[in-house]
């Protein structure tokens, strides 16, 4: 069995070469010719799968994607040729969420304010809006949502309409997915017009895909609106943001918002239980004995946990101004902005640190504290 892999998608090796040859490539420029005689393919987001790419590809009997999102991918014509699909619906929503709670703390301390206390408008209520709620509302953040889909699905939470979300939220974090037709679509879902309607001093944050705002138009509105403070995971374009843009952005990495180790490693494990199944294989591996253990546990030695500490915590696990300042000096080029994807193996998950109160310390984190850590997902 031929199995070709993204180079970029972790654990491909440990994980699937029990089943045969595994050849890696690039997934951005991948060709016809270079998956002809493949058996399985395994993909991320950057690549196109369709009739062009695989019609040659006579053998294939199975396309992952190690993605949440399946717009790139023509699900129709692989049901067509009776080839089976999977993606990895909700493998980085943690991180995605993490990465936007963490990024809010950044901007806050940045500008000299507190997180605490404003209100959060989300605006895509799937596995990422989940998650990102879910960090939030352990800090206590009151949570808006908005998703008209879930809704009218019948979801038993409370949802808001998007103009009520605006005029309410101090705070607007993006977690749609892509869609470019229906009475929902999603695609320049922040045009010119709706990016005017943003109240002084919000927070706009997207890590979802980048052309949910129109970036020419957030160009605009942010010379003009300097009290809008924006914080840009994804970009209209990729890999080739706006050069003019980046500048006008408070924070700026290079789509990696769900680019923790345990979300990397979830995604290409769903695969390799989606393969064992059709080949009717017992699945042999596990995903936690493919993570590196993390260096050290952390005790709480402050009797209240404020938010310059809260924020010391987080960076434990993932410091966004490293991020940052990477995407500000490399992003110019394409191949500058997949290399910055293809090296970032450092970042993990709140659950990855462990934390408690010392005992018998007039100074160890109250109770409170260590239960807010473990609502946001640090470990006991």
């Amino acid at each position: 069995m031929k199995i070709v892999a993204d180079e970029n998608m972790p654990y491909v090796e440990e994980l699937f070469a029990e089943f045969g040859q595994i050849e890696f490539v690039n997934g951005r420029t991948l060709t016809a010719e270079q998956v002809k005689d493949a058996d399985v393919l395994l993909v991320r987001s950057v690549t196109k799968v369709n009739q062009a790419l695989i019609d040659q590809a006579t053998k294939l009997i199975f396309v992952g994607s190690a993605t949440i999102g399946t717009d790139h991918i023509d699900v129709d014509y692989l049901q067509q040729r009776g080839i089976e699909f999977s993606n990895a619906p909700g493998c980085n929503a943690t991180a995605v969420g993490e990465f936007a709670f963490i990024a809010l703390l950044e901007l806050a301390k940045r500008l000299g304010t507190q997180l605490k206390g404003k209100i959060v408008g989300i605006v895509g209520a799937g596995n990422t809006g989940t998650a990102a709620a879910k960090c939030f509302e352990a800090y206590g953040l009151q949570v808006l949502l908005c998703d008209p889909i879930k809704q009218a699905e019948g979801d038993s939470r409370l949802f808001v309409a998007l103009d009520e979300l605006i005029a309410k939220a101090d705070v607007v974090s993006l977690h749609v997915p892509i869609t470019k037709v229906g009475p929902h679509k999603t695609w320049y879902l922040f045009d010119g017009a709706r990016l005017n309607t943003l109240k002084p001093n919000t927070w706009l944050i997207n890590c979802c895909r980048g052309e949910v705002i129109d970036n020419h138009a957030l160009i605009k509105m942010k010379q003009a609106r300097n009290d809008i403070k924006v914080i840009l995971d994804v970009w209209e374009g990729e890999p080739n943001p706006i050069a003019d843009l980046v500048p006008l952005v408070e924070f700026a990495t290079p789509h990696i918002a769900g680019y923790s180790l345990e979300g990397k490693a979830r995604g290409t494990f769903m695969l390799y239980q989606t393969l064992c199944r059709i080949l009717q294989q017992q699945a042999t591996k596990s995903l936690v004995d493919l993570l590196p253990p993390f260096e050290f546990q952390q005790s709480l030695n402050t009797a209240s946990l404020d938010e310059s500490h809260l924020l010391k915590m987080c960076r434990l696990v993932f410091d966004l101004r490293d991020d940052d300042a990477l995407f500000r000096q490399s992003f110019h080029t394409s191949a500058g902005f997949d290399l910055l994807r293809k090296q970032h193996t450092h970042r993990r998950e709140f659950s990855a640190l462990a934390v408690n109160s010392c005992i018998d310390n007039a100074f160890s984190a109250s109770s409170d504290c260590i239960k807010m850590l473990w609502s946001l997902g640090y470990s006991q």
